[in-house]
Formats: C-alpha cells, structure tokens, sequence
C-alpha cells in the first residue's frame, strides 16, 4: 500500500472510531506551516467531530451526562467521548467550547467539508442544511486530510425568496447580523413559547435539509440550553 493508500486507510479507521462512539465524522483538514505553533506544533490532520440532525441524539440523550443534573451535559459527554479516541489515535481532542480563547471551528469546518455562510450567519451544508453540528475535533500527527473541492455556489445562491430572512418574529436576523438580546429577550417571554420548545423559527423555514430537523427533545435541549447561558460566557 502507498503512503496515500495508508493514510486512507487510517483516517477511514478514525472516522470508524468517531462513528462507533455515537458521533459523526465532519471531514478532516491538513493543518497549514503558520498553524504549526502552540498546542498544534505536532500535528497535521484535524479530523472534525459533530452531530448531524437527530442521527447522534439518541447516544448522548442514553448518556450518564444526560440524566445526571449537572451543568453542561453535553459539553461532558463530549469530552468523555472523544478524549479517549484522542488518546486510541496518537492525538489530542480539541473543543469548541471551554474558552476563551476558543478554537476557530467555524473556519475549520469551512475546509473539511463543503459549507457555505447563510444568511443567518451559521454554516450551511448542501444536504443537512443548518441541522448540523461540532463536538470536537481531533489532532492527529499524521498527514491524513484528503484535498477538499468547494463548489462555487452554495444552495442559498440559488434561494430567492430566503424564508429564513422573514421567519422570525423579532426581527432578530437582519442584513446588520444577528441580535441575541433581541432572540433571548422574546426566548424568555410568554411570546417565546413556540420558538423555545419548537425551535427557532428562522431555522426551521429553511427548506435544505428539511429531513434532518432536530426531534421536540433535542430541540428544547438546545434552546433552553441557549436561554440559560451567559451570554458573555458561551
């Protein structure tokens, strides 16, 4: 087998590992000379982690941290989960929450796999739609990233009508940005209701990926988790 043949290979066996623990592989990146400082001079290959619509609930919702009372759950059953396939593979686990300073998922995410910026600001992917996550990612030392194409457009090029921009009824997503205060204000009234136990209401009108759309329990995890954070402190 040929070096590239073999890096296939492993980084097939990671993504095996990542999906056996109850998550799913995101893609994986070739970490460039200027990254190369810090906690990431070892490393080459960061090989994303996440959740994609309710496919991965049902292994954290089954989870010790789930049930136990304690703050931040999920963030817990994150680490429990990925710190040892860290440790199976050589690597270390890195997060997108614990900071500051935090970890530029978001651009990471842009160049494992193909995803494009919505006009609700959160990255958006050809099939899952805005119904996908990221848990973590783990540094490999080895150079284990395949070469990723982006397409030139993403599914919002071609979306004229872009429900999401009218959807929520606050107003909190403009062509400014979006207003946090605005969603949490409206999240903690009696107006809310819908948008805290349904989901928001922006996302949802989304038609990519429609099929993916988080179950009424995830949904209320997340929004309720969101509700309940320090906004200066996520």
């Amino acid at each position: 087998m040929n070096v590239r043949g073999e890096a296939t290979s492993k980084l097939a066996s990671v993504e095996c590992a990542i999906e056996q623990a109850g998550l799913a592989p995101r893609g994986a990146l070739r970490l460039n000379e200027a990254e190369h400082v810090g906690a990431l001079a070892p490393f080459h290959t960061l090989v994303l982690v996440g959740m994609i619509g309710a496919r991965n609930w049902d292994a954290f919702a089954k989870s010790e941290e789930a049930g136990d009372g304690a703050p931040n759950p999920l963030d817990r059953w994150s680490r429990r989960t990925l710190d040892p396939l860290a440790s199976l593979f050589g690597g270390e686990s890195l997060y997108p929450f614990g900071g500051p300073p935090y970890w530029p998922f978001q651009s990471w995410a842009a160049r494992a796999e193909p995803l494009w910026s919505s006009p609700l600001g959160m990255l958006i992917h050809a099939e899952y739609g805005l119904w996908h996550s990221y848990r973590g990612a783990l540094a490999l030392r080895e150079d284990l990233a395949p070469t990723i194409e982006q397409a030139a457009n993403g599914p919002c090029e071609s979306c004229s009508v872009r429900p999401c921009m009218s959807a929520c009824p606050v107003r909190a997503f403009t062509a400014a940005g979006y207003d946090v205060a605005r969603c949490r204000e409206h999240l903690g009234g009696p107006e809310g209701r819908e948008c805290l136990d349904r989901g928001c209401l922006a996302r949802r009108a989304c038609p990519v990926g429609q099929t993916y759309a988080h179950g009424a329990r995830q949904t209320q995890f997340h929004m309720r988790a969101f509700l309940a954070a320090d906004p200066l402190n996520p």
